[in-house]
């Protein structure tokens, strides 16, 4: 089977690939600030969750990089009430737009026919936390029993083992994080009728979902566009012809690509917030993308030994003038932001780094900042001059 790209409709220089990347990740051009919070996860398509939280959890970050200080209280109420968002396995564990229900009907499909799990499930013991769901409303793990055995971290309780199959079913659905526990309630309750369905065929959602990582994309490769929801490169091939992508050449890009069409039909323009990212920011949490795409390598060090970190354990980009121009590795200590690393690609990064660490101080309530090291030592004096 052939499964060359059609010739390219079109030529990106790096610089426009760059621009379009930004703006279809909602940096570039006028933030909706209507939409809130809301608003930047239907655009984004999916906020990745994770548990470290050092300046804040990184799905209040993805909207603070866009937005501004949104208050942290408004960005879970945005995300959890109303029955607006889900939580389920996309890129990772991500809060998803709840109209995106029924375009994973592909994947809680695959679910019900795997054959063999990690956890054994005695007889009974899913059908009692489903009843029990619905006879007592949205429930933590801990509620219905208890998340753990007791003894290593994924040593799961008969009921949080239950319970997690049931998501990953969608019988069950997670519709919002108490004290960073998953809550659970039954899908037919909490989803709204006109999205709770598994109508569509596997291919269908597979097409819906890369033409939709496409447009949260802007322009992509194969890999890029695949990676957005974590599909595989087959099922990527399978509908890409028919997702409304279109094949572009871009410059210094060693793989074919695909771009929005509507990314192409006009110039991308604006500017955006000088601002620290998040490394599950969806702009950059792609490793081979991000050094394509900004030139710019990063990883993501906080499993990586002590020893062996160049960067710091949560080391966070930041974007400045549509360009990653530094990190830092942030901490807090009690009312202190802690640049624990600063790392600066040039010396004109130093203000912008001072103003992106002077408005993150600020919106966690910091009111100091302290810098404990600089991996260029001649830019820690200016560093310092220009927080002051």
């Amino acid at each position: 089977m052939n499964t060359a790209p059609p010739a390219a409709a079109a030529e990106l220089s790096a610089d426009e690939a760059r621009r379009i990347a930004l703006r279809a990740q909602g940096f570039l051009g006028a933030p909706d600030r209507k939409g809130g919070v809301r608003g930047v996860l239907r655009h984004l398509g999916a906020v990745q969750l994770d548990t470290i939280s050092v300046l804040a959890r990184s799905h209040e970050l993805i909207p603070y990089a866009r937005l501004g200080a949104v208050g942290r209280k408004a960005v879970e109420s945005a995300y959890w009430t109303d029955g607006h968002a889900f939580e389920y396995w996309s890129h990772a564990a991500c809060i998803l737009p709840v109209e995106e229900w029924p375009h994973f009907a592909f994947r809680r499909r695959a679910y019900r026919a795997r054959p063999q799990w990690y956890h054994d499930l005695p007889d009974g013991a899913y059908e009692r936390v489903v009843d029990q769901l619905r006879d007592e409303g949205p429930l933590t793990a801990t509620e219905l029993g208890g998340a753990k055995n007791g003894g290593l971290w994924w040593d799961w309780s008969e009921a949080k083992v239950a319970v997690e199959r049931a998501l990953m079913y969608g019988e069950v659905v997670c519709t919002e994080r108490r004290g960073w526990k998953r809550v659970y309630d039954l899908a037919e309750r909490a989803i709204p009728d006109a999205v709770l369905h598994d109508d569509l065929d596997d291919r269908e959602c597979l097409r819906r979902l890369v033409r939709l990582a496409g447009q949260s994309l802007g322009v992509g490769t194969r890999a890029d566009i695949a990676d957005y929801h974590r599909l595989k490169g087959e099922q990527f091939d399978a509908v890409v012809a028919d997702s409304g992508l279109v094949p572009v050449r871009v410059e210094g890009w060693d793989k074919p690509a695909w771009a929005d069409p509507e990314a192409l039909a006009t110039e991308p323009r604006g500017r955006h917030r000088t601002t620290l990212l998040s490394p599950f920011d969806s702009l950059i949490w792609e490793r081979a993308r991000t050094e394509r795409i900004f030139g710019f390598t990063h990883r993501l060090e906080a499993y990586v030994p002590k020893a062996k970190r160049i960067h710091g354990y949560f080391a966070m980009p930041l974007l400045s003038g549509g360009r990653l121009v530094g990190r830092v590795d942030p901490a807090r200590e009690g009312t202190t932001l802690v640049a624990r690393q600063v790392s600066l690609e040039t010396p004109k990064a130093v203000r912008p780094m001072a103003q992106a660490l002077l408005e993150a101080a600020l919106w966690v309530g910091c009111d100091a900042v302290r810098v404990e090291r600089v991996d260029r030592p001649e830019l820690a004096a200016p560093l310092v001059a220009a927080l002051g």
